[in-house]
Order: C-alpha cells, then sequence, then structure tokens
C-alpha cells in the first residue's frame, strides 16, 4: 500500500520508525523488538539506512520481513551521499522486486571519515538527485522526504530552506515527515509557511519520546530541536530515575500527539527506537483516540 492512500483516509493515524541493526549478530533482537511494534498495528512503519549505507542490507530484510509477515505497509529509507550511481540504482531495484511501495529519499549523513574529503567527483550530493533517480527506475514508487521546522543546519536561512523543499516536492515528493520537534508551535508555524508557498502534499510531525536523560544532548546535535522549558523541567525532575523518565516522556510525547490531533493534523510519526514499550504506551494512550474521523 502506498503511504499517500493512509495519509489522505482523512482519519488520524499513528506510524512508527525502526532501524536495522549493525551486526548480525544483533538482527534476531531487532526483528523481534520490530515484531513488537508491529503488532500494535501502525499505520506504516519506517525503516531506516544506515550512514553510508552502513546497515543497507540490514533495511532490505527487515523491511521485507515487516511488510510480508506482518502485512504492515512500509517506508523504506535509502540515503545517496557518497554512494555511486550503480549501487543506489540496485538498491532502488531491490526494493521494488522485494515489494516495497514506499521509500524515504534522504540525503544521508556524511560519514564521519569522508568529511573532508574531495565531494567533486560523487555522484549524488542532494537528495534531490536521489528522488529523480527513484522516479526514474520506479516511477510508481510513493517517495517520501525529510523537512526541518526549524531550518536544516546547513541552511543559510528559512526561506532558502523552504525552496530546497519545495524543489524536492515538485520533483516528484509525495509527503514530506519531520524531524524531530518538542514544540508543536514550530510545526504549525512551519507547515503555515510551507503552504504559503503552494506545497500541498502531506506533512507528518516527527515525535521523538525522550526517555532518558542523555538523549537530549544527542537529539540537539542531531537535529537542533529546540527543547521547551516545560520539557527540561521535566528531564530535570525525573532525569536521575530511569522509570519515571520513562514514563514521564511517553506521557509528553503522547500529550504532544494529542494537542496535534486536536488542531487537524491527522498523521503523527514517532520515532520509536525500537522500544516496542515506548511505542505500546503511546498506543494504549491513545486507544480511545485513534480511528476516529474528524467531523
Amino acid at each position: 500500500m502506498r503511504i499517500t492512500d493512509i495519509l489522505n483516509r482523512g482519519e488520524m493515524s499513528l506510524s512508527y520508525e525502526v532501524f536495522p541493526p549493525k551486526k548480525e549478530t544483533s538482527l534476531e533482537s531487532v526483528l523481534e523488538a520490530a515484531g513488537e511494534i508491529a503488532a500494535l498495528k501502525p499505520s506504516f512503519m519506517s525503516v531506516t539506512y544506515g550512514a553510508g549505507g552502513g546497515t543497507s542490507e540490514y533495511t532490505l530484510r527487515l523491511s521485507s520481513e515487516l511488510e510480508h509477515k506482518y502485512n504492515v505497509p512500509i517506508l523504506a529509507h535509502l540515503t545517496c551521499v557518497s554512494s555511486d550511481r550503480e549501487t543506489v540504482r540496485r538498491r532502488i531495484t531491490e526494493l521494488k522486486d522485494a515489494g516495497i511501495k514506499n521509500i524515504m529519499a534522504l540525503r544521508g549523513d556524511i560519514p564521519s571519515d569522508m568529511a573532508d574529503s574531495d565531494r567533486s567527483s560523487w555522484d549524488y550530493h542532494y537528495a534531490i538527485e536521489l528522488i529523480q533517480e527513484i522516479k526514474s527506475i520506479y516511477p510508481e514508487c510513493c517517495i517520501g522526504a525529510a523537512c526541518y521546522p526549524e531550518i536544516h543546519p546547513e541552511s543559510k536561512n528559512q526561506r532558502d530552506d523552504l525552496m530546497h523543499l519545495k524543489a524536492k516536492v515538485d520533483a516528484g515528493v509525495d509527503f514530506l515527515t519531520t524531524q524531530m520537534i518538542f514544540d508543536n508551535n514550530l510545526f504549525f508555524n512551519f507547515l503555515y509557511k510551507l503552504r504559503d508557498m503552494g506545497v500541498t502534499v502531506p506533512v507528518l510531525p516527527g515525535i521523538m519520546p525522550i526517555t532518558k536523560a542523555v538523549q537530549v544532548e544527542r537529539a540537539v546535535k542531531l537535529s537542533g530541536a529546540y527543547m521547551p522549558v516545560r520539557f527540561r523541567s521535566i528531564v530535570d525532575r525525573f532525569g536521575p530515575d530511569d522509570s519515571a523518565m520513562t514514563q514521564a516522556g511517553i506521557i509528553y510525547a503522547t500529550d504532544q500527539i494529542i494537542d496535534l490531533y486536536a488542531n487537524g493534523i491527522t498523521n503523527v510519526h514517532v520515532y520509536s527506537m525500537n522500544k516496542p514499550e515506548v511505542a505500546r504506551g503511546i498506543k494504549e494512550s491513545l486507544s480511545s483516540i485513534l480511528g476516529r474521523e474528524f467531523a
């Protein structure tokens, strides 16, 4: 099933993200955790792709397992930075042959050992080039792309960032998913500006349940996300107690999701980090809300 078919239903939906293992020895435990999340019957699940394609073979295996064993629509991530054209084209074909109908097209993080290398000879430099590649090889594929409500770290300003985002949509992107947000007002403001530019594709807010205090610094470093004072107070108070922080993090994320639903957002994506207990906690808290249609 195409992700856009789900997003255009008008029903409130919840999707989860999982990531493949870095080593073969961890594959079974990841498959088990992802299977538990799939058993919650999310609207779809996304499977990430390692920096520089480091876990690419496991992305395909995990995606296929979830799609065919649990009958959950899958959004497989694919990155292009530092990869050659032959490899990327092969990955696209493998996903197509496996029956994966949705691809998240990303530039990807530049591996640390290649940060200072000469990039002039690289086949791909930006996500838009990958989007065009997917459209040429797999035109019936549903393509997703990432967006930054708080400006991409490499953009000069938000308008410049929005222009690049519009170019990706014009190149064939069917929907967008934001980086993690902790303040819904930033998302609503971003969505208003995006619509004002004529970008009408569905935009899913990405919610990251913080269940450990150490995740805060990493989340800020990865996405530059703004941490509201209210949330920082929660971390300060409950961070030293793992069980209390887990519960507080789930509640805060659930509160964000309820606020998004209440303000007309129908689809929310959760960065569940291979944690079935977190995914389950959020789903159970929304049990009487999910599935209802907006009047």
